[in-house]
C-alpha cells in the first residue's frame, strides 16, 4: 500500500474528542513531510449516516461502515455515550469483526472497548476503558481482563485507550511506531503535548478521583491519611482512627475502596509524591520524607512498581525537560502497556 488506510468507526452518540484526537494527529503527521507512507484517514458510520456527537455537533461520515473494504492499516473504534447501543447493534459488531481480520492493528478509545469486547476481540486480553465504565465492562464481558488504571494498553495487535485525550497518546505511539521518534517529536511540539505519556500512567489521582467513600469510618480514615502522609499509617494505627478493629477496617476498605488500607496508603503517598515531583523543585529526599516514604530508595522502587519509571524520569517527562529517547527497561511494565518515551 502506498498509503496507510485508517478507519475510525463512529456511531450515534460517539464522542467528538475521541474521533478528533485521532484524525488530527494522523492528519498533522502527514503535514510534517517526514511520513514515508501517509495516512488515509476515514471516518465511517453505519449506513454512512451523520454522527451525532452531542448538543449542536453533527459530524458527517465519509463512508458507510458496511461498504468499507480493506486491507486497512489501522481500525479504531471511538467511544461515547452511544457505545452501549453500538455494542448491541449486530451490524456494527459484525462489520467490526470483519474489518479487524483485514487490519494490521485494531484499537478502541474510551468506551469503544465495549464494541471490541462485543465482537470477541478482547477475549483473553488485557484491556482498559474510561475508569467510570471499567466495572460495567468487566461484569458484562468476564473473558476480558479489564484494568482501569493505565491510560492505554497494547496487547498484541489490539490496543485500548482509557478515554478522550488518551486517544492522543495512543495516536502518537502509533505514529512513532510507523515513522520514528523524530516525526512523533515534531508532531508533539505542534500539538503542544507530551511526546508520549507512559502507557501505564494512572487515569486518576487522589486529586481528581471520584466521590469520597460512602462508609463514614472509611471516609474518616482516607481524610486522615491524606492530611498525614508522613505519619504512622499502619493498619493498626488507622483502625484506631476509625474506631474499629484492624481486620474489620480491612474488610470495610475492600468493600468501599477495593483495596486494603495498606495498599491505599501506598497509592495516596505515591500520588502525592508524583504531584510534588511535577509542581515543585524539591529534592527527592525531601519528597520522600514529606510523603511518608522511609528513603529515596523506597520512593524509587514504589515509582518503578506503579509507573514503570523512576521518580527522576517521571519529573523530567511531566515537566517537559526530558530530551532523551529511551524505553522503559524490560520487565518494568506489565505486558502490553507499551513503552514510555519522553517528550522534547
Amino acid at each position: 500500500m502506498d498509503q496507510r488506510p485508517v478507519a475510525i468507526v463512529g456511531y450515534d452518540g460517539a464522542e467528538l474528542l475521541d474521533i478528533a484526537c485521532v484524525t488530527t494527529s494522523f492528519g498533522m503527521a502527514n503535514a510534517t513531510g517526514g511520513v514515508r507512507k501517509p495516512y488515509q484517514v476515514m471516518v465511517v458510520s453505519p449506513g454512512g449516516q451523520p454522527i451525532s456527537c452531542g448538543p449542536g455537533v453533527l459530524l458527517h461520515s465519509g463512508e458507510a461502515l458496511e461498504r468499507l473494504t480493506g486491507p486497512l492499516d489501522t481500525l479504531i473504534i471511538s467511544g461515547g455515550l452511544g457505545h452501549a447501543d453500538a455494542a448491541t447493534n449486530p451490524l456494527v459488531v459484525a462489520h467490526v469483526q470483519r474489518l479487524a481480520k483485514i487490519s494490521r492493528r485494531v484499537a478502541s478509545v474510551c468506551t469503544g472497548a465495549s464494541v471490541l469486547a462485543a465482537a470477541g476481540l478482547l477475549d483473553g486480553r488485557r484491556a482498559t476503558t474510561h475508569w467510570r465504565f471499567a466495572d460495567a465492562l468487566a461484569a458484562r464481558y468476564p473473558r476480558v481482563e479489564v484494568d482501569p488504571d493505565p491510560i492505554y494498553i497494547r496487547d498484541g495487535m489490539i490496543s485500548t485507550a482509557a478515554g478522550v485525550t488518551s486517544a492522543l497518546d495512543l495516536a502518537l505511539a502509533f505514529i512513532e511506531e510507523d515513522h520514528g521518534v523524530d516525526v512523533a517529536r515534531m508532531l508533539a511540539r505542534e500539538l503542544v503535548t507530551y511526546l508520549q505519556r507512559p502507557g501505564n500512567q494512572a487515569q486518576m489521582s487522589m486529586f481528581t478521583a471520584g466521590p469520597s467513600p460512602a462508609n463514614p469510618a472509611v471516609r474518616r480514615v482516607v481524610e486522615h491519611v491524606t492530611a498525614n502522609l508522613r505519619g504512622d499509617l499502619s493498619t493498626m494505627a488507622l483502625a484506631g482512627v476509625a474506631g474499629v478493629g484492624a481486620r474489620h477496617l480491612t474488610r470495610l476498605f475492600l468493600t468501599d475502596v477495593g483495596q486494603t488500607p495498606g495498599r491505599h496508603v501506598r497509592h495516596l503517598r505515591t500520588e502525592a509524591a508524583a504531584r510534588l515531583l511535577v509542581t515543585t523543585s524539591l529534592p527527592l529526599g525531601s519528597i520522600a520524607e514529606q510523603c511518608g516514604f522511609g528513603s529515596t530508595e523506597t520512593l524509587r522502587l514504589t515509582f518503578l512498581g506503579r509507573y514503570g519509571i523512576p521518580p527522576s524520569r517521571y519529573r523530567s517527562i511531566h515537566r517537559g525537560t526530558d530530551t532523551t529517547v529511551a524505553t522503559v527497561p524490560t520487565g518494568s511494565l506489565e505486558p502490553g502497556t507499551g513503552t514510555a518515551t519522553p517528550t522534547a
